[in-house]
């Protein structure tokens, strides 16, 4: 009996140990499955975090953008300001520029005036407002605006003969083109 005993303790004992590493194979094989899973979602996550990498790279991109061209929309409303301002401020000079020569043709005392448009040439140059060279320059049509033509067979053609007004650059911008008299060694005659 002892024997028969014995045998069914070894019989419970190998099966045991089957059991054993049957419950072994089954979690290894359980802990690869879990671990192809993992490495799966972690693949998957990977591209979501890349995907989310890019819209955020993009959305910055765009932000930079958007911020370069309000930059740029601010400074141009100023600029136009600007122009505007300075232009009306020109009209005011021209018109003392005008009445100094008019008194200065009947021989008035011009000191006054003088000293205004002095000051109006110190305020001008502070804020970068630069007169046009024009007379006996080439005509530029960036720079001029032709409104008559000069025959004179002496000159070039297209030489600035007369500056009727003064043009003005702002900073790099031209806020006022000069008005000129150009010269043509022929005029040609219209039928």
């Amino acid at each position: 009996m002892d024997m028969s005993g014995n045998e069914n303790e070894v019989e419970d004992n190998e099966k045991t140990v089957q059991e054993t590493e049957l419950n072994e194979e089954i979690t290894e094989q359980q802990e690869t499955e879990n671990i192809k899973e993992l490495k799966i979602k972690l693949e998957k996550e990977k591209e979501k975090t890349a995907a989310q990498e890019k819209k955020i790279q993009y959305l910055l991109a765009d932000f930079e953008n958007l911020k370069k061209r309000t930059e740029l929309d601010v400074q141009t409303k100023v600029d136009s300001i600007a122009d505007n301002m300075i232009l009306k401020f020109l009209s005011i000079y021209d018109d003392f520029v005008r009445a100094k020569d008019v008194l200065s043709k009947q021989n008035v005392n011009t000191d006054g005036l003088d000293a205004i448009l002095k000051n109006m040439n110190s305020f001008l140059s502070e804020y970068g407002v630069k007169p046009i060279e024009a007379l006996g320059e080439v005509f530029d049509p960036r720079l001029h605006e032709a409104i008559s033509i000069k025959n004179d067979p002496a000159l070039d053609d297209n030489t600035i003969t007369a500056e009727l007004r003064k043009g003005y650059i702002l900073k790099d911008r031209i806020i006022r083109p000069s008005l000129v008299e150009i010269s043509k060694k022929r005029i040609k005659e219209m039928n």
